[in-house]
């Protein structure tokens, strides 16, 4: 690909400015009329909660009927996404831009004494507009910081399944294809079956939302994610059946740990006399949980979500670099967010927090580190 037909390429069209239009306008109805789970988040420093409608499965399986019967009737093309990806790139790109902008500044003018909308003002325009003034700024009864990340993940399985169309139409549908695209379709499908577990997330209740959150939710996510479908389209990989039993293995276990660690969190934060791996939990101080998971490694949910990535790669072979974009990028991010985490940690809990580190010395990885 030369480089006048890449920047060609990126060039945002009407087209792709309707279907991002039409995604967003379905995810804000579907989210408001679809029937939900009242999910309430963690209490607030202002003894407020905020709730959370989590309908993201229905709403995407229904999502996804409504492109496939559009599709069969002939209204759109299955492959609209794929032909289009790179005008879809710029123009979220752009879009993640304004909003991040918007968002500085209704956060700069906002009076709001409460957690949610009061603004946290560092004075450094950069930093404020990169990591956000307002914790969950809302927008029409909509919470934001929920729905970029939905529209992210949503985005993520839609990209996949317009590049597996183009593959069955182009006839390179093989095996590397098929277990890519089987591993992220559980992994997002899982996501929104556990939908609520999101509410007790750092992401939802510490970081505030600015262009660090809206370009990770909408461009970052589905667009580097789904990287291995792209390079799959152009490269053909044979795979052994000891790779591909080996591959499911990662899989398999990255999602045990991934989901199993999210969750003891989840249900301690909601009962924190849930017991764990079937006993009473162990807790540092009253506050920290000490026991499953999270007596392994303090970051223990890391180590799955990297293996999970790992398996979205695997299936690509190792001739090239490229497939791994995605875990080499995550494991720098989630070392990067650990650190941050820690020291957040660290002066949220003092002693105890030193006292848990104690007990579990290891970060993520058990013995390495």
């Amino acid at each position: 690909m030369d480089l006048g037909f890449l920047l060609h390429s990126l060039i945002p069209s009407w087209n792709s400015v309707v279907l991002l239009v039409g995604f967003f306008t379905y995810l804000a109805i579907a989210g408001s009329i679809v029937p939900a789970k009242l999910v309430p988040g963690v209490l607030l420093p202002d003894a407020t909660r905020l709730h959370y409608r989590c309908n993201g499965l229905v709403s995407l399986l229904l999502l996804v009927a409504l492109l496939g019967i559009s599709a069969n009737l002939g209204f759109i093309s299955p492959t609209a996404i794929a032909d289009r990806g790179l005008e879809l790139l710029s123009t979220t790109f752009i879009f993640s831009f304004l909003v991040s902008l918007i968002l500085y500044f209704a956060g700069y003018k906002s009076k709001s004494k409460g957690s949610s909308l009061k603004p946290h003002i560092g004075g450094n325009l950069i930093d404020d507009w990169w990591f956000g003034i307002q914790l969950n700024p809302h927008f029409t009864g909509i919470d934001l910081k929920f729905f970029f990340v939905r529209a992210g993940m949503m985005g993520w399985l839609l990209i996949n399944l317009s590049v597996i169309a183009k593959s069955i139409d182009a006839g390179t549908l093989d095996s590397s294809m098929i277990l890519y695209q089987l591993f992220c379709a559980l992994y997002i499908l899982d996501y929104f079956v556990h939908e609520e577990y999101m509410t007790s997330t750092w992401d939802i209740i510490a970081e505030r939302l600015g262009f660090m959150l809206v370009f990770g939710d909408l461009v970052w996510i589905p667009f580097t994610f789904s990287i291995q479908g792209w390079w799959l389209l152009k490269n053909k990989v044979e795979l052994t059946t000891a790779a591909i039993v080996a591959n499911c293995f990662v899989f398999l276990i990255g999602y045990k740990v991934f989901r199993g660690a999210n969750k003891q969190k989840h249900d301690f934060k909601k009962n924190p006399k849930a017991l764990i791996w079937g006993k009473p939990p162990k807790v540092i101080g009253g506050k920290l949980l000490a026991s499953g998971y999270w007596g392994v490694a303090r970051h223990c949910n890391y180590l799955g979500d990297l293996m999970l990535a790992l398996s979205f790669s695997l299936p690509c072979g190792i001739s090239s670099p490229v497939p791994y974009f995605y875990p080499i990028y995550l494991l720098i991010l989630l070392i990067w967010r650990e650190r941050r985490d820690e020291a957040r940690c660290a002066e949220k809990y003092k002693e105890i927090w030193a006292q848990y580190s104690k007990l579990v010395p290891w970060r993520i990885l058990p013995y390495v580190y």
